[in-house]
């Protein structure tokens, strides 16, 4: 008899397709009100969120990718639509000549600050309104070890590029 391939349990499944949707919902919503409230896409948010989040109000590109988890050539591309917006600043990095670092700007941090309160609202209203504050503090304690357990492989930005032409 040949092995039947691996499969989740009704329980594994229900749940990851629940998930699923919970995100998927969630961030349609969110990338709606960013569109309205600041003609941002769902990853230029992220950016300015962590560039704002920062104490130097910079980050390397390369930790940016890794952190919004983002290919290298997407966030080129979008943080040269943050840049022509003049909402980030690109620059060599001053620790290694081949980096390369993004400094989010005054008006990048007035966007920002201008579209945080609905963002707030959103997240707030669909993910957090219908759970207690003792609801909240477990999806966080479960969700915590299954993001580190997903960062624990190395970064993306880490894994040799193949060549081109390489099979």
């Amino acid at each position: 008899m040949p092995d039947s391939p691996p499969s989740l349990d009704p329980v594994q499944l229900g749940t990851y397709f629940d998930l699923i949707e919970v995100t998927s919902l969630l961030r349609h919503a969110v990338e709606q009100q960013l569109r309205e409230a600041g003609d941002l896409s769902y990853v230029q948010f992220q950016l300015l969120a962590r560039l704002g989040d920062s104490p130097t109000g910079s980050h390397r590109m390369t930790d940016l990718a890794d952190g919004v988890v983002y290919s290298r050539s997407g966030l080129t591309y979008q943080a040269g639509l943050l840049e022509k917006a003049g909402l980030v600043v690109r620059a060599p990095s001053p620790d290694d000549e081949r980096s390369v670092t993004v400094t989010i700007t005054d008006a990048g941090r007035a966007l920002l600050a201008q579209v945080l309160p609905g963002h707030v609202d959103v997240v707030s209203g669909l993910l957090f309104e219908p759970l207690s504050r003792d609801d909240v503090a477990t999806l966080g304690s479960l969700l915590a070890p299954v993001r580190d357990h997903m960062r624990s492989t190395p970064p993306r930005s880490a894994a040799p590029r193949r060549r081109k032409g390489a099979r």
